[in-house]
């Protein structure tokens, strides 16, 4: 069973995602320019939201870190130690599990852990602590002939062979994640442990402008010295460049994924949060709500651009997920007598039609569709009031009797 969202939200001048100039991101799509929102930054402002709004446990949330020692370190705190031997009890425990802190003490990429498999990693290392701080330190791989990467993974095997045996097997086995919410949804991956890879049960998309993007505008702004304000002229000048754009957002989401646990004829799915049907009910309700609600923080002190969606379609299905996207190949633009946003959800609602009367439904077992504007539609129904009231919907159908279908 799967969950798709389609959204259009429409936002004021704004910066929300930014490039590696400053600008606001954007795409080319149906042969022309549009703004554009990552599919990253969006998963970055869902997983704050889950946080800052309380609408998962802490212990259920993950933490993505490269400061895997500073975060252990107060919690591997206890009378006689320091924070010398904490940092080498650490440090091999991580090589133990084939993973290595550079001389920064820092991993060498982000870390994407539950809170309890964090909270057991601190356990590991506290059960072994003196035999961990006898270890010896990891050496740093001789230059030679050897590529780079071949000696690295040689000297990352020949650390681990120092460790003890127990903490060995018990670090890679803590690594199931941890019933993380966020986690489950969004996937990790470890380089150096695949098989501790988690395949995420959600797709997010870049959203997309429905319309054409035809310049970034630019603010020039200036700023004076409060003290030495005799002096004539500014004392600081910058830009800003922004723009401003009716985004279509697409999200979809595995059910079954989601929950794991489980085992068929297709494949295995160990991960997930391990079976546990009410904390994905729990996590399903909060990914709803913080698709709709949340908003990426980029530049929001200069523009406050917190303009929610005008229109939410869910739908419930058995079949191949499907984005409303190419609703969009030509760009929308206002008219005379309909806005921007208008346009853009009568546009969506005839593609949806099409769709559906060219491939069917796609195993639909529920569908519906809020709207501030309340417009007529062909295609996408039934109409509800509220966003409460689809999430209700959403969920019921998707776990029907309080199990998953």
């Amino acid at each position: 069973m799967r969950i798709e969202l389609h959204l259009l939200q429409n936002f004021a001048p704004s910066n929300l995602n930014r490039d590696d100039t400053g600008a606001p991101k954007d795409a080319e799509f149906g042969g022309c320019r549009r703004a554009r929102i990552s599919s990253q930054c969006q998963k970055r402002a869902i997983r704050s939201y889950f946080g800052v709004h309380g609408l998962i446990p802490a212990a259920n949330r993950g933490i993505r870190t490269k400061r895997l020692l500073e975060y252990t370190r107060a919690q591997l705190q206890r009378p006689g130690r320091d924070d010398d031997a904490i940092s080498r009890a650490v440090t091999a425990a991580l090589a133990g599990g084939g993973l290595k802190l550079d001389e920064k003490n820092l991993t060498q990429y982000l870390l994407f852990l539950g809170a309890s498999e964090v909270a057991r990693f601190v356990e590991v290392v506290d059960r072994h602590f003196d035999e961990l701080t006898k270890t010896a330190a990891p050496a740093a791989p001789a230059a030679s002939g050897a590529p780079v990467k071949a000696t690295t993974k040689k000297a990352k095997a020949d650390a681990k062979t120092q460790v003890p045996e127990a903490v060995q097997r018990a670090v890679p086995a803590l690594l199931d994640g941890g019933k993380a919410a966020d986690l489950a949804l969004f996937g990790r991956m470890l380089a150096d442990l695949p098989d501790k890879n988690i395949d995420a049960a959600c797709q997010v998309a870049h959203a997309i402008s429905t319309n054409a993007l035809h310049a970034l505008e630019m603010d020039y702004y200036t700023a004076v010295d409060d003290i030495n304000n005799d002096t004539p002229g500014a004392d600081m000048i910058g830009t800003v460049e922004f723009n401003s754009a009716c985004f279509y957002r697409y999200a979809n989401l595995d059910v079954a994924e989601l929950i794991g646990g489980y085992r068929d004829e297709k494949h295995t799915c160990t991960f997930g949060l391990q079976g546990d049907v009410e904390l994905a009910r729990t996590t399903v309700t909060a990914f709803i709500q913080a698709f709709i609600d949340a908003i990426p923080s980029g530049k929001q002190n200069s523009f406050a651009a917190h303009n929610p969606p005008s229109f939410v379609f869910a739908a419930v299905r058995t079949g191949q997920p499907v984005s409303l996207a190419n609703a969009f190949v030509k760009p929308v633009a206002p008219g005379r007598n309909k806005d921007l946003v208008e346009l853009s959800i009568e546009a969506l609602d005839k593609f949806y039609g099409e769709l559906v009367r060219m491939y069917g439904d796609g195993g639909l077992t529920y569908s519906a569709v809020c709207q501030m504007a309340d417009l007529p539609l062909n295609n996408m129904k039934p109409a509800v009031g509220t966003i409460k009231d689809l999430i209700a919907g959403v969920i019921g159908a998707a776990f029907p009797q309080g199990g998953a279908a």
